[in-house]
């Protein structure tokens, strides 16, 4: 029986319109855009796909055009520890990219996406030669670290209703994840894999938010009301 081709193997060029989604595309110059445009590539990770993968080493720059991810690795005892949800517009790993090293963490898909990637080469060259991409860079470095932060106050929290209202919070960040603006397209089913409580509970704690006036839950999804509700929620 002929295996399915990997993520790598089904890699092709972007179209026109994915190249529009890529948010620091339109902050090049025209040569460089010009010079890079063909080297970008995208996949498309079914869920249970790995993108990243422990002990690997970066070899491309990864950024989500749709779809959602989920970064997490495991502990000493077995237990997966989620980080970050990762949806429309999020790029990640530019640390592990500047730094050449190895991933500490694996990126999975939780539905059917599109992720593009950049060559590692390519982006230290564009890092050499783009201030508008090194701006960028920049931007996500410092926003990283106070999503990573906010991470570990999170997973401190017993309370569920917190733990709901602060993951989504982050994933609403305009910053690292602009493609998401006011409606973010998850089930609740898939907030309870980045929570890490059952679906069940993560609908319970959506209702009460729900009727705080901080979401509105809709057809595909939730829309934030009150993003400063969120974020300050337990606190």
């Amino acid at each position: 029986m002929a295996l399915e081709p990997s993520v790598y193997q089904r890699r092709r060029a972007l179209t026109d319109e994915e190249l529009k989604l890529i948010p620091w595309f339109g902050l090049l110059k025209d040569g460089e855009r010009k010079r890079i445009a063909s080297q970008l590539v995208v996949s498309d990770p079914m869920p249970g796909d790995y993108v990243c993968r422990v002990g690997r080493k970066a070899t491309y720059w990864f950024g989500v055009v749709e779809g959602l991810l989920k970064m997490s690795t495991d502990s000493a005892s077995g237990r997966t520890i989620t980080f970050t949800g990762v949806p429309p517009g999020g790029w990640f790993g530019e640390g592990t990219v500047l730094k050449h090293e190895s991933y500490r963490y694996n990126i999975m898909a939780l539905r059917r996406s599109v992720v593009a990637g950049l060559p590692i080469n390519t982006f230290h060259w564009l890092l050499d030669n783009s201030i508008g991409f090194n701006r960028f860079v920049m931007n996500q470095l410092n926003e990283r670290l106070a999503q990573f932060i906010e991470a570990r106050e999170i997973d401190r929290s017993t309370d569920p209703d917190v733990r709901v209202a602060r993951n989504l919070a982050t994933l609403f960040n305009p910053t690292l994840y602009p493609g998401v603006g006011e409606m973010l397209r998850i089930t609740q089913q898939e907030l309870a894999y980045l929570v890490g409580l059952s679906r069940q509970r993560v609908n319970v704690a959506l209702n009460r938010l729900e009727e705080q006036g901080a979401i509105r839950i809709e057809y595909g999804g939730m829309r934030v009301l009150d993003l400063a509700a969120l974020r300050a929620s337990g606190t």
